[in-house]
């Protein structure tokens, strides 16, 4: 969960670095009019996502990480109790 949460604000941190520095390139150019902010928005969310790919690597490891390991610890728990019911149908 702890991984999880990291990911997620890391990605919402570099969202709104990528924003802010959007914002002030364009704010010298152009309006500020909600067209251009929708504009500035959705070329933050491609560039956010892009740098992501790269700047995040490690955190999105370790988040691939602790699910593997959560999907393995409920594989296991499910195959116990699975057993566990087998054992008590030959009785």
């Amino acid at each position: 969960m702890r991984s999880f949460l990291l990911y997620t604000v890391a990605r919402f941190g570099l969202f709104v670095g990528t924003f802010g520095l959007i914002w002030l390139i364009v704010g010298w150019f152009l309006p500020w009019t909600s067209r251009n902010i929708v504009w500035t928005g959705v070329l933050a969310v491609l560039l956010s996502a892009v740098a992501s790919i790269y700047l995040l690597r490690g955190l999105r490891d370790d988040l691939a990480r602790s699910a593997r390991s959560r999907a393995e610890e409920m594989t296991n728990r499910l195959e116990r109790a699975r057993r566990k019911e087998d054992v008590d149908d030959v009785d």
